[in-house]
Order: C-alpha cells, then structure tokens, then sequence
C-alpha cells in the first residue's frame, strides 16, 4: 500500500476498529507537528487532535482506538451478539 497525505501530514500509523480507521499523521513542513484523525473510507479524515510531541500523538492515537473498542464491545454486549471464536477456541469445543 502506497503512503496517504491528509493536509499536509503524511499518515504514519493507523488502527482499524470496525468500520473507522484512527490514524496518526506527521507533518511534512514541520517535523515536529503530529495529528491524530478519525477516518472513514481511507479519505475522510474527521475529529483532528493535534500535538507538539510524537509520544504524546501515540498515546491519543491508541486511547481513540482503545474508547471506540470499548464502545464496540459495550454495543455488543447489549445485542446479545457473541464474540467471534478464534480458531484454538473452535478447536476446543
């Protein structure tokens, strides 16, 4: 996969959590301005935090995921769905 730009940062990182992706961009002017986004579609990058510090932009980007993981499970849980088995777990039944 090629490398993606959003308003001059180029997207460094990124975690997929059901259907929206987080990503953590660099700038290409300014190597010491970093942002995290929202994005759905590979293309619409929403919800921009933006930081001075690399650490500081690592962390946001893993606490996106990690709420909107949580968010997913709780959604889950409420349905009634159950969580998909792993293979080992499959093989044990």
């Amino acid at each position: 996969m090629g490398s993606r730009m959003n308003a001059g940062y180029l997207i460094t990182d990124s975690i997929h959590i059901g259907t929206t992706e987080f990503v953590l961009g660099v700038s290409i002017a300014e190597r010491s301005m970093f942002v995290t986004w929202a994005c759905q579609g590979s293309d619409y990058y929403y919800w921009g935090h933006y930081h001075s510090d690399l650490l500081a932009a690592k962390k946001d980007l893993l606490e996106r995921a990690g709420a909107e993981l949580e968010y997913q499970m709780t959604k889950q849980e409420r349905s009634g769905e159950q969580p998909e088995k792993s293979g080992k777990e499959r093989e044990r039944e």
